[in-house]
């Protein structure tokens, strides 16, 4: 009897050790926010179990997440230098994640300096742009940045192919871009998101990222529409990543040593597998590869020299088989099918250097001597015979859609042989002082820009058998267009900005009042731009700031806008370059509120910023795909009116989310544009003068989310999804009067998901037997959920009456995409 409990006691212990020992294995994670008594987040304060060394600090939202190894009880200790110190002790039980949230009472009085750095309020019209989560956000062009800029208030993109976007009724070509203070260009040759490859940005090499809509600074050149400032990284250790998905490839790698920091990435990308979803089939190959590098080398206490060079080559190459598309209303369905013959090669070949001497004279003084050149050799052939059919869609008595009675047949053929060569060269010098509550920037630069273009493009139609424009004694073309132009201009900028901070007893002020001066060679212009910002910071509400900014924004021509078609007596059209073109000017006004709040004990900011925008001196252009036609004359005036609001936050603890929703009116007035009217027996009637009408990029409104989660007990899966509804775009027939685009587009709806499992070092019990990989991820991306048809130009063809009709191009369908990331 004793012998078998002393058996069944000895059974007990060892249930009991054992027991005890997967709970000394279990782990618990334990996350929340750390908040002083007037409810704002402190970042940096120490979370530390005590008993261990495990702890960690919070970030900037003052969330904490700390991994603890469980037991019967456990006690974190929450520190922060001017605060009292504070305890908190629980028993985790069975749970694996608890919630814990603590405030920090204060220890003195003098907090402000504390706060203000806790409470990060905006005080100019720059937005930061977190880029953490940017290896892990669905992006079907595989740009990154761009993704996220596409989701902010005022921005619009209607191709998820490309990496350009609008913004605020502007062009494509209207939006600025910085890397490292460099000025970014794009190739001139593209039409379409197919041919576009990836933006200049490497986002695996990003350190931030600044975007503005509106009311920037004199420092940020002599765009109309907006500034994307982004700074690559200095490592502080050695670190690396490499990723891959049915996209294509990237590869990063940086390091440090006592005096000489670099990073270094490599991206491939192809589109192959996503255009394989189009309405038009065929044999794609395209891809994109590149290089990027950004090195600094400390030369002595006050010297250093900074390099930042790219090289890249996108190749198109396209073999058109069929295209197979229905379009219309349920009462009038269409169905278009084109057969094709012929081919289209692309390549385009850009480098970017920058080599730049920073002189550090006190810590607050500062001169950056730089030279930079960017070059672009850019060809475009195609020859593409398309044969179409026209039908009628019916229903059958079972409800299926057949093909009916044939509406009409024709062909077309295009054909391109284009060659463009640029290269923009800069020096320049940068100052950048700060005395007090005064800060000073200043430039000057000089650019010499050398253009080659060389055009010959052309299209025949041909419908009913007859050759259209119809002419019973020659063959006609529909379009043509021939350039030979070789230029080379100069230019020289300079600006000079000073923001001045004022802390009063009722409110703070930041002033920043600049001017930007700008003179080309070509048409021997002189210009001037100054500009302003306040924003107002009242002590009585510390959560809430206002902005005010305005300013005259002169955007200089650049090749594109200054080249006129003129057509002969014969109807062929040339380019002429027009010396007369003046830059385009706009007036912008702009007012912003942001107010900052707390909602289930969580950080959220609400933002608005009203605008208005008046422009003259503007070239009229018009949009098919991503290709801009410019009219190369100052033809038009514009006005522009907008509101936008953002809801940002953390709606799930410790990731950022927003939804943004946008309303505007963009409207261009050209210039003595009219037409004359007769009646039926042809008597003359008058002229009609259209007035204003709405500009090529009007997106009236749009609504965009993102949204980040996790599972509560599971931090390693996260899910990412991106949402854009956006009003569609005005659009009209093919060289054709901008009156005549009177047509407007379905509107844009898009939703993008990202499923991702991530390893980490320190929470997989594989990843600790080794020290290389830090962390990798898997990630299941869906592109287009909802498989919405989203249009994007139109076919047109024409009878021989000269009636034309416009089948939609549509974009992608939903695809499927897997990616891995490992960081090192």
């Amino acid at each position: 009897m004793y012998a078998r409990q002393k058996h069944i006691a000895l059974t007990l212990l060892a249930l009991l050790c054992c027991a005890l020992s997967t709970m000394a294995q279990k782990k618990v994670y334990v996350r929340g926010y750390v908040i002083d008594e007037q409810k704002h987040a402190l970042d940096l304060v120490d979370v530390l179990q005590l008993g261990t060394s495990n702890g960690t600090i919070t970030n900037e939202q003052g969330y904490y997440e700390l991994q603890c190894t469980c037991t019967d009880s456990i006690t974190l200790r929450f520190s922060f230098i001017g605060y009292e110190t504070v305890t908190r002790t629980f028993a985790p039980g069975s749970q694996l994640s608890i919630n814990l949230s603590v405030t920090l009472p204060s220890a003195s009085n003098e907090l402000s300096e504390l706060e203000v750095r806790s409470y990060q309020r905006n005080e100019n019209t720059m937005l930061k742009i977190d880029t953490k989560q940017l290896q892990l956000v669905p992006d079907a062009s595989g740009g990154g940045v761009e993704g996220l800029i596409k989701l902010q208030g005022g921005v619009s993109s209607h191709n998820e192919l490309s990496s350009q976007y609008s913004v605020r009724g502007g062009s494509y070509d209207e939006n600025c871009i910085y890397v490292n203070g460099i000025e970014i260009y794009r190739p001139l040759l593209i039409r379409s998101g197919q041919q576009e490859g990836m933006s200049f940005i490497n986002s695996d090499m990003v350190e931030s990222v600044n975007f503005s809509a509106g009311g920037f600074s004199a420092q940020y050149g002599d765009k109309m529409s907006s500034v994307l400032d982004v700074t690559y990284k200095k490592p502080e250790k050695f670190e690396a990543s490499v990723s891959a998905s049915l996209l294509g490839a990237t590869a990063y790698i940086g390091s440090k040593s006592k005096r000489f920091t670099q990073i270094h990435g490599f991206r491939y990308h192809t589109s192959q597998y996503l255009l394989g979803s189009l309405d038009t089939k065929g044999s794609y190959d395209t891809w994109f590869l590149d290089y990027q590098t950004y090195m600094t080398l400390a030369l002595s206490q006050h010297w250093s020299l900074e390099f930042l060079g790219n090289i890249s080559q996108n190749t198109y190459r396209f073999r058109p088989s069929t295209t197979d598309v229905s379009f219309g209303t349920t009462s009038m369905a269409r169905n278009l099918t084109i057969y094709y013959d012929g081919q289209e090669r692309d390549r385009f070949r850009t480098m970017t250097g920058a080599l730049g001497l920073r002189y550090q004279l006190t810590p607050n003084t500062s001169f950056v001597w730089s030279v930079s050149a960017f070059n672009t050799n850019e060809l475009e052939n195609y020859d593409i015979i398309g044969e179409y059919l026209l039908s009628e869609l019916s229903y059958d008595e079972n409800g299926n859609m057949t093909t009916g009675e044939e509406l009409g047949t024709g062909t077309y053929h295009q054909h391109a042989r284009n060659r463009l060569s640029a290269t923009v060269a800069n020096v320049s010098l940068k100052a950048d002082m700060k005395v007090g509550a005064t800060r000073m920037l200043a430039g000057v630069s000089y650019q010499r820009e050398m253009i080659t273009d060389r055009i010959q493009e052309w299209e025949r139609r041909d419908s009913a058998d007859y050759s259209l424009p119809y002419d019973p004694n020659a063959v006609q073309l529909s379009y043509n267009l021939t350039s030979a132009v070789q230029l080379t201009t100069s230019r020289l900028q300079g600006y000079i900005e000073d923001t001045y901070r004022y802390e009063g007893d009722k409110l703070t002020w930041n002033f920043n009042g600049g001017i930007r001066l700008n003179y080309w060679s070509f048409n021997k212009n002189i210009l001037f731009s100054p500009r302003f910002s306040i924003a107002l910071l009242p002590h009585w509400k510390h959560d809430m700031t206002f902005r005010l900014a305005a300013g005259l924004y002169c955007q200089a021509p650049f090749y594109k806008e200054i080249r006129k078609t003129v057509t002969d007596p014969d109807g062929n059209n040339f380019i002429e370059l027009n010396h007369d073109v003046d830059a385009q000017k706009s007036i912008n006004v702009l007012f912003g509120y942001d107010y900052y709040f707390r909602l289930w004990n969580r950080p959220f900011k609400f933002s608005t910023e009203a605008y208005y925008k008046y422009g003259y001196d503007i070239i009229s252009y018009s949009v098919d795909n991503m290709q801009v036609r410019y009219s190369g004359e100052n033809d038009a005036i514009a006005n522009t009116m907008g509101i936008d609001f953002k809801l940002f936050g953390e709606f799930v603890p410790g990731t950022d989310s927003w939804i943004s929703f946008s309303l505007m009116r963009s409207k261009e007035d050209l210039l003595n544009d009219h037409y004359k009217v007769y009646s039926n027996t042809g008597a003359f009637l008058g002229d009609v003068y259209p007035g204003a009408i709405s500009r090529p990029n009007e997106q009236r409104y749009s609504v965009s989310i993102f949204f980040q989660d996790y599972l509560p007990n599971h931090p390693e899966y996260r899910m990412y999804l991106k949402f854009i509804w956006a009003d569609g775009l005005p659009f009209g027939p093919p060289n054709s009067q901008r009156y005549e685009a009177v047509f407007r587009s379905d509107p844009y709806r898009r939703v993008d998901i990202g499923f991702s499992r991530g390893f980490m070092k320190g929470r997989e019990k594989f990843m600790t037997r080794q020290n290389v990989v830090q962390s990798w991820w898997i990630n299941l991306e869906i592109f287009n959920l909802l498989n919405i048809k989203n249009e994007n130009s139109y076919y047109w063809f024409s009878d021989i009456y000269g009636n034309q009709y416009a089948a939609p191009n549509y974009l992608t369908g939903i695809m499927p995409n897997l990616k891995i990331v490992v960081n090192f």
